[in-house]
């Protein structure tokens, strides 16, 4: 019998320099089954919530050496803006009480308070926490909460893969998902997080590839305050953002050794240490990495370090590309017909037999993402109440020359049309918005990290478009 999940104790910070008050509101607490971290000092406060992720603050208005609770209240927002944080006060005025709301505090208790009402207020304030992490992580998957009607697939190879996903779902066990660009491997892992015990917290993903290696580092272990000239605050890493849920690490292969090294660290000892930071702090993170190399290869090629294979390498799921699955293009063509028929409001009732059968026989090298992206302009195009062949003449021949060619040469010719217009496409948004990456990804409905794996790829700099 599988045992159950441990469930994490919510994290409460007090703060009160006086020994008797805080111990009491400790023991009251503990009482409540909650994990308590009482500290004396603002500094001491700040500390604890850079090594750990807390769930609440109970803050003193007024500390001894003339420290202020109200600044402390707002150093702990700079590091967990949604941290919820409770003022506690012997001197409470009107005046007091409106600042402190002002500046971010979910409420104001003055000394002495009844116990039922400061438990009723630390109940409301975690649930209102919680509700903000979840309406977060709703805003990021929504779409993939219906996961089932999203992945299509009728082929034996599908319904072995969804097997697997919906048992590997139950565990925390650490997935590896391999499959060419395109095949769909975030939205597999998605449907991993959705269906697990973990679907009430973060998904976080981020492409391992697109980003240089200070930035990833960055961004996943995140860095304190003046761990380099830029850093004017402190920072929270992805992989304390995603405490309590999954973090998707895509591309994992295209990382380099030294990356590797600490990424490792990271999963063995399940803890992360921010850059300029001498505490690390407690993840308890589920990791979904992709790649869509062999990494067994790369490792025997002396690419990708052998002991973080086998550490991510726990349960591997391997997505066919889509030339390799044709049975289930009919399906998946009606899926997106239907979607995008929604959303640009025609009236097209489905595909012709002939642009059925063009599609069947084409190779597709972009996989599932090239097939959304050719109804979503197939569906634009159409003037008929069937989506036609002539409709699809820009998925077999981009730059629109309709001269016939030889099967053998439609590979490259294919491949070399695909490379000068995703080049031309480029160029000219990124001309448009200045170039502004995150705009660029919004108005072209892609990710950053693979608008800047596009932009390497083909030897654009933002910079040169300002």
């Amino acid at each position: 019998m599988q045992q159950a999940p441990e469930m994490t104790k919510e994290k409460i910070l007090v703060l009160d320099d006086e020994p008797h008050i805080r111990d009491l509101l400790t023991m009251r607490l503990e009482s409540q089954g909650y994990e308590v971290i009482p500290v004396v000092t603002g500094a001491e406060a700040l500390a604890s919530a850079k090594e750990m992720v807390l769930d609440l603050a109970v803050v003193d208005l007024k500390l001894s050496q003339g420290e202020d609770g109200l600044k402390v209240m707002e150093d702990l927002l700079l590091i967990n803006p949604n941290i919820p944080i409770i003022i506690l006060t012997a001197h409470g005025t009107i005046a007091n009480a409106v600042e402190a709301m002002k500046k971010g505090a979910y409420c104001y208790l003055t000394k002495p308070y009844k116990p039922d009402e400061f438990n009723l207020h630390v109940k409301k304030a975690l649930e209102k926490q919680k509700l903000t992490k979840e309406i977060a992580n709703l805003k990021t998957i929504l779409e993939e909460r219906f996961q089932e009607k999203n992945i299509i697939g009728q082929s034996a190879v599908m319904k072995e893969i969804f097997m697997q996903i919906q048992i590997v779902a139950q565990t925390d066990a650490t997935v590896a998902i391999y499959g060419e660009s395109g095949t769909g491997k975030e939205l597999m892992a998605k449907t991993i997080h959705v269906k697990s015990h973990r679907a009430k917290g973060p998904f976080v993903a981020v492409n391992c590839g697109a980003l240089p290696e200070g930035l990833l580092e960055n961004e996943l272990f995140g860095h304190t305050k003046g761990a380099y000239t830029d850093a004017k605050e402190s920072k929270q890493g992805l992989f304390i953002q995603a405490d309590k849920g999954s973090i998707f690490l895509d591309e994992i292969g295209d990382t380099s050794p030294a990356f590797q090294v600490k990424l490792l660290r990271v999963l063995q000892e399940k803890e992360v240490r921010p850059l300029g930071s001498a505490a690390a702090t407690k993840t308890n993170v589920r990791v979904i990495a992709a790649s869509n190399k062999n990494l067994q290869k790369s490792v025997e090629q002396g690419e990708f370090r052998e002991d973080l294979f086998y550490r991510i390498h726990v349960v591997p799921i391997n997505l066919p590309p889509l030339r390799e699955r044709k049975e289930d293009i009919p399906f998946l063509a009606d899926h997106f017909l239907k979607e995008y028929v929604q959303e640009v409001g025609k009236d097209i009732k489905g595909l012709t037999p002939i642009a059925m059968q063009k599609m069947m026989l084409y190779h597709w090298p972009g996989n599932i993402r090239e097939l959304k992206n050719t109804i979503e302009r197939a569906v634009i195009l159409a003037t008929h109440d069937y989506i036609d062949e002539k409709d699809l003449i820009h998925m077999f021949n981009p730059l629109g020359n309709n001269n016939a060619m030889e099967e053998k040469e439609f590979s490259l010719s294919y491949k070399k049309a695909k490379n000068e217009f995703e080049k031309g496409y480029l160029s000219q948004l990124l001309h448009q918005v200045k170039g502004n990456v995150t705009l660029a990804a919004k108005i072209s409905r892609q990710h950053r990290g693979d608008l800047y794996r596009l932009m390497k790829k083909h030897g654009l700099k933002s910079e040169d478009f300002k």
